[in-house]
């Protein structure tokens, strides 16, 4: 679970800006708010983050996939590190991004921290919370490493710790090393936080074309509620020749996959969604389709192309759905734009849906970026789950959770009172846009 995230100096963020999934004492939809009784906290299943175009909500989910990506993929010797500070005040140019993480694993949580700039890491920091008092695994700064005293033994791990490039992580040269103490952290980064943009394609689908997985019937039964019109998702096997540029990977492919392995492959051109795998010795390729019901009962096949917008975008995102649905799962999903392409009743479908799974031993959660004003709606969400962007004076981005204002009361039309300009978040539009517009 995500506890808190905290981004600064980051495109449009130049104050700290922290996302609090802790709760608060409101005692709205209380039922469905996780527990964490050994930390004495309850933390949100939720966060939906409103905002006018260019207030900073987007910049958010970008802040995320950066510090994923320092974490799991890290960078390359002597290579630059692809940073963004906020660029309206010429003094940030040169000062570090900072991320902070607050996360829960294994019913643990740590505090994983880093800053950095163009060529180096700042400072870095993985802190365990206990009980009364806090365990310090390690500290890097300005170029001086500390290790706890529980690694005093570990040559290795100091070894590693003093090796560790400039421009790289720490967490993530351990893993690189195949030192398996910080594991669990760098697993959390790599599996558990699942980012979702607006464009994005669902990676997994081979899970689509293996009929005993349950994902299949749990997806036809979704998209037949949703009034999509799709029956069900399928496969159809295609020749090499008609996938957009796979001729040339194809000796690569040779050597990469083994008996029942798989490599899946988004087209740039035609945004169909294809699988290639060995079956019998023989490399074979695959493409998603879909099936509608015909007049004459009978199954009418469609490519994915001739799917509508909407139609993609659900299939894109109900593994994320399904997956949350289910009590064992422990994945955060962050979606970007969680209404493009969709009609307001099916977005919120999809979030009651997801809310009505959420129990006090939830332990997944879903944080997203919307402009559907329908979803903000106190009979679905809490206030502290509510949160809004803007830009202030000096164009940097505010973040703050509908719960910081008092005049919101749970029985208020917080829609109508978001519209009118009264929380924030809503564009500052000109009432003359076209004023060179002569009648």
């Amino acid at each position: 679970m995500l506890i808190s995230f905290t981004v600064e100096n980051w495109m449009s963020y130049n104050e700290p800006a922290t996302l609090s999934m802790v709760a608060s004492r409101e005692r709205q939809h209380g039922e469905r708010v996780p527990s964490l009784p050994k930390y004495k906290l309850k933390v949100l299943p939720v966060a939906a983050i409103f905002g006018g175009n260019a207030s900073g909500k987007t910049n958010l989910f970008k802040a995320l996939q950066f510090a994923k990506e320092r974490v799991v993929a890290g960078s390359q010797p002597d290579s630059l590190i692809p940073v963004a500070p906020f660029r309206l005040n010429p003094v940030n140019a040169s000062n570090p991004c900072r991320f902070v993480f607050e996360i829960l694993i294994n019913e643990v949580i740590y505090e994983y921290s880093f800053s950095v700039t163009r060529t180096e890491v700042i400072e870095e920091k993985l802190v365990e919370i206990l009980k009364s008092s806090e365990l310090v695994h390690f500290h890097r700064i300005d170029g001086e490493a500390n290790l706890a005293k529980i690694y005093d033994g570990d040559q290795f791990l100091k070894y590693a710790f003093k090796g560790t490039r400039e421009n790289q992580l720490f967490i993530t040269n351990t893993v690189m090393q195949k030192i398996e103490v910080f594991d669990p952290v760098y697993n959390w980064f790599q599996k558990t936080l699942q980012l979702v943009g607006p464009d994005a394609r669902f990676r997994p689908i081979e899970r689509f074309f293996q009929e005993d997985d349950p994902l299949n019937p749990a997806m036809s039964a979704a998209l037949g509620n949703l009034d999509t019109g799709i029956n069900r998702i399928g496969k159809v096997q295609v020749s090499f020749e008609s996938i957009p540029l796979l001729e040339r990977l194809i000796p690569r492919l040779q050597e990469l996959l083994q008996e029942g392995k798989t490599f899946t492959i988004t087209s740039d051109t035609n945004k169909e969604r294809y699988i290639v795998t060995r079956e019998d010795g023989e490399l074979k390729a695959y493409v998603l389709v879909s099936y509608h019901n015909g007049a004459d009962g009978n199954d009418i096949r469609f490519d994915m192309q001739e799917e509508s917008d909407g139609s993609q975008r659900v299939i894109d995102l109900l593994p994320a759905f399904i997956d949350m649905g289910t009590q064992s799962s422990s994945k955060v999903y962050v979606i970007d734009e969680l209404d493009r392409s969709l009609h307001t009743e099916l977005t919120r479908k999809l979030l009651e849906n997801y809310l009505d799974c959420c129990t006090s031993n939830t332990r997944s959660q879903l944080l997203f970026t919307t402009h559907d004003v329908m979803l903000m709606d106190q009979d679905k969400l809490r206030r502290d789950e509510i949160w809004v962007t803007e830009r202030d004076s000096t164009g940097g981005s505010i973040l703050r959770s509908f719960s910081d204002y008092k005049e919101v009361r749970y029985d208020k039309d917080i829609r109508k009172s978001y519209l009118q300009g009264r929380l924030g978040g809503t564009p500052r539009i000109m009432s003359d846009i076209m004023a060179g517009c002569s009648k």
